[in-house]
């Protein structure tokens, strides 16, 4: 690794404002939103264009130094952590949305653009963009993508992955590659959905056409109070066996309540245990319709009260609260880990239960937020990083959390990916002969693992590096080049 040659030949290609070294300066970029985690790089690039990501790519790969890039920093799973004495190239200068077409329904942004202002610049077409994670008003779509977010409206319409149709992206040696396209039925491999979800580890996004999607008619918005977390998740079953497919479902319990009222006052019960919303969208005859039998379903699971949002102002004030959630339980706590993970629909009431018993057994306090709809877990965990061994407590409980999910045949991860803080469960939930094809591919776009070196494959010596003739995907003449 020669960094210092790679500084002298960055310093020579962009003005100091863009470089970053001093300790001030690099400060900001040590951790991302899961701040347990802290590393400094040796410098931060601001690039400015595409073509600055790409020089600094192919310079980090002339002389072996590995880089991160970086979006907004809202990932929770210490994704964007810099590589110590590496390269940060920042992305958010990166911010044009390069051709929206209303026509065949496409937008062509840089990774820079904020998720939300992909809608914002749709809506006047009567068009949107649905993927809504709750950091949606900062997290950009080059975060979104290298992490396949998804969102509360999941459930009926998909991750990032469902509406990314073609990506053109720097490869970790410099070459830049254009991956799909715009069209929905693409020939050959899915190279699209292969880079989708891939945590920076083959490279950085430069332009991502995304799919949008007509505007629904008509939302109907039903708040459910119920006496008891498991009285929720059952309500969750009996609305998916019903047939229904809502925009969206997401319970909130007692902790995450109080939290969200104390932040923006959203008129929730407070003398709930659990919340749950259920929100169908469509044209709206056929919403009408499913809105009666939703009804029927709700008030069929005893529901303590039953609030339906009587227009579009009440419909944001109960989705302020939800999306609000996360950064409201700071209120509650000074310190808390934020958890990610995935189990069967079926088996919501008895993780809801698990979670409780291990709250007690660790004495440790847990808001639980989720997306009921798909059983993406997101258990807060709350503890006073003060206290002597109050952090080592809490990241216990967590990882008994992910072995929960794992054990009721769930998942590690739903959206918030693996990252620093997951590898050591990599193991559990794969195995060896996984880990190593995973590791194969890696190195077949990445041989020296510059790219987000350290992220995702479990801790310890890294794999051996191995020598690779000609690019794999240049072989089976899937993929473009400049």
């Amino acid at each position: 690794m020669n960094l210092d040659g790679l500084l002298d030949e960055l310093a020579s290609r962009f003005p100091a404002a863009r470089l970053l070294q001093k300790p001030a300066q690099l400060a900001p970029y040590e951790s991302d939103a899961l701040t347990a985690f802290r590393s400094r790089p040796a410098a931060v690039l601001l690039a400015a264009t595409q073509d600055d990501v790409i020089q600094a790519v192919r310079l980090c790969h002339h002389h072996s130094v590995p880089f991160v890039a970086r979006g907004s920093g809202t990932s929770l799973s210490g994704g964007s952590l810099p590589v110590e004495n590496g390269l940060v190239i920042a992305l958010n200068k990166l911010d044009r949305i390069v051709r929206l077409d209303p026509a065949q329904r496409i937008a062509v942004v840089e990774p820079g653009v904020i998720n939300l202002d992909v809608s914002r610049a749709a809506a006047p077409y009567g068009l949107y963009y649905a993927p809504d994670p709750s950091s949606q008003l900062i997290c950009t779509i080059g975060g979104n993508v290298a992490f396949n977010s998804g969102g509360a409206h999941c459930l009926k319409y998909g991750m990032t992955a469902n509406h990314v149709l073609g990506v053109k992206a720097v490869l970790p040696d410099g070459e830049v590659v254009q991956l799909g396209g715009e069209s929905l039925e693409n020939v050959g491999p899915d190279l699209t959905g292969f880079f989708v979800g891939s945590e920076g580890l083959f490279g950085v996004a430069l332009e991502i056409t995304l799919r949008l999607l007509p505007k629904p008619q008509l939302y109907r918005t039903v708040l459910a109070a119920y006496d008891s977390l498991e009285a929720a998740g059952d309500a969750v079953a009996m609305v998916v066996a019903s047939g229904l497919l809502p925009g969206a479902m997401e319970i909130m319990d007692a902790l995450a309540i109080e939290a969200a009222e104390a932040a923006v006052h959203a008129g929730y019960p407070r003398d709930a245990a659990a919340l749950l919303i259920v929100e169908l969208e469509g044209e709206r005859i056929q919403v009408e319709a499913e809105f009666a039998h939703l009804l029927q379903v709700i008030e069929g699971s005893n529901p303590k009260t039953v609030t339906v949002a009587k227009d579009d102002a009440d419909r944001a004030r109960i989705w302020k609260g939800r999306k609000s959630a996360f950064s409201a339980v700071g209120r509650l706590s000074p310190d808390y880990l934020v958890q990610d993970g995935v189990v069967p629909r079926s088996r919501l009431g008895e993780a809801l239960a698990t979670i409780e018993r291990l709250s007690r057994k660790h004495d440790l306090r847990v808001a639980n937020v989720f997306h009921a709809g798909d059983g993406n877990l997101h258990p807060l965990i709350l503890f006073n990083g003060r206290v002597a061994g109050e952090l080592e407590r809490a990241e216990e409980l967590a990882g008994e959390i992910i072995q929960m999910c794992i054990d009721l045949g769930g998942s590690i991860t739903g959206e918030h990916g693996v990252g620093m803080e997951k590898r050591q469960h990599m193991n559990t939930m794969f195995t060896a002969t996984d880990l190593e094809v995973m590791a194969e591919l890696r190195r077949a776009l990445d041989p020296a693992e510059i790219s987000n070196r350290g992220k995702m494959f479990p801790a310890g010596e890294a794999p051996a590096l191995r020598s690779h003739g000609p690019h794999p995907l240049e072989r089976q003449g899937v993929i473009s080049r400049e």
